[in-house]
């Protein structure tokens, strides 16, 4: 991971097949164009191979869900569920939306908890964001199955999992619509880019016309100037130059997915070496995307000291329970409520009543996992140097 280590010549022939039209923009100039529709392309492909209906490309993951929760109205007066360890992204485009976050507690599989959301839900909650986080998936047909339950929809924010499997299918299948990132990181990366997966025929229309200004897309004489609009809309359209490149990651996909694989075996078989060691359960190890490693130790003074060590040896892990971007205790402006708004929406109501407070230990039970977990992120190329020096650090570790 990510997938610019795989960046060749497949990446260059698509890029320069745009460049050789001088057509950048997604939509009209079909003249210019001599056939060349990237970023349709990599829609109808990505749909085809995630087994999805349809598949509507923006310009990033933050945009597919701010796009996918529009298309299903959610807005002011609204509750959205998401879990306390994921990419800021998640809960950023909840509150952008209009709508507010509530967190629930992650499980060993480092994402949500099926028992924690039923707590969470009222009678504003109008949607819930499971998280495949670090590439591996949520318990996610249990989620759906309460939302079925109390008839709210499911957002898959699959930004981190592209290419992971449950019984062969793919994650973002399963809930209302599936939310991907392709930003410099991800597994595959257009530089920047999203995708929103959907099977309904209704909201892949809705997310169509919203991320362009709400224009409807109907074919008519007046081209762009002519066509009408039902509803308002913004910009998170994908330009063709991103379109290009994620024709030619998409095509990696699986091959960069098996890399990881075979790469995470080698380096658990190393990590195993610890006493006590667990390693974060996955659903369906058969449909893992393999890009991240994740273990616990047995207490979080031991997952310090042995990040330590391997800090030293020049392998440390990331510890989750210091990071700033994907950790709710962490999160200092979302527990202070900061914001560039005078009035301090989304705090605050206009009036300056208070909309929603956040406690940093609201989440004892996630707390007590990240606590312990160490991660490593699982490259696409792993030379046996650095593997060596991995499994060197973690003997002396035990030391």
């Amino acid at each position: 991971m990510p997938g610019f280590e795989v960046f060749g010549a497949e990446e260059k022939k698509e890029i320069d097949e745009v460049l050789s039209t001088g057509v950048l923009f997604r939509y009209e100039f079909a003249e210019q164009r001599k056939g060349i529709w990237k970023v349709r392309d990599f829609e109808g492909n990505f749909a085809a191979y995630t087994g999805a209906v349809h598949a509507q490309a923006v310009t990033s993951g933050t945009a597919a869900l701010k796009v996918a929760m529009a298309a299903l109205g959610i807005g002011p007066g609204d509750e959205v569920i998401t879990q306390g360890f994921t990419f800021v992204a998640t809960w950023e485009a909840i509150f952008d939306s209009g709508a507010v976050p509530v967190f629930a507690e992650v499980d060993e599989t480092l994402n949500m908890d099926p028992a924690d959301l039923e707590k969470k839900i009222t009678p504003k909650t109008r949607a819930v964001i499971p998280v495949h986080m670090m590439g591996a998936p949520a318990r996610i047909e249990e989620i759906c199955a309460i939302a079925k339950k109390h008839k709210i929809a499911v957002i898959e924010d699959t930004a981190q999992a592209p290419g992971a499997r449950i019984n062969g299918r793919h994650l973002g299948t399963f809930g209302d619509c599936g939310t991907f990132s392709f930003d410099p990181v991800k597994t595959m990366t257009t530089g920047e880019g999203g995708m929103i997966i959907t099977d309904s025929e209704d909201l892949w229309r809705k997310m169509s016309e919203y991320h362009d200004h709400g224009h409807d897309h109907v074919p008519n004489p007046g081209g762009r100037g002519g066509d009408g609009r039902s509803f308002i809309g913004f910009n998170y359209r994908m330009m063709e130059l991103q379109g290009a490149v994620g024709l030619a990651q998409l095509a990696k996909l699986d091959g960069i997915v098996a890399a990881q694989r075979k790469n995470k075996a080698a380096m658990r078989k190393a990590i195993s070496v610890l006493p006590g060691v667990k390693f974060r359960e996955i659903i369906d190890p058969a449909g893992d995307s393999a890009s991240f490693i994740a273990f616990f130790l047995p207490t979080a003074e031991e997952a310090v000291r042995v990040n330590k060590v391997l800090s030293d040896e020049g392998c440390g892990a990331v510890y989750f329970a210091n990071n700033t971007w994907h950790y709710y205790p962490k999160w200092e402006h979302l527990l202070a409520g900061s914001t560039l708004a005078a009035s301090g929406w989304p705090f605050k109501e206009a009036d300056g009543r208070r909309r929603v407070v956040y406690d940093s230990a609201a989440l004892p039970q996630s707390a007590a996992i990240i606590d312990r977990t160490l991660v490593y992120q699982v490259p696409v190329k792993l030379a046996d140097e650095r593997l060596a020096q991995i499994a060197a650090a973690m003997k002396k570790a035990v030391s």
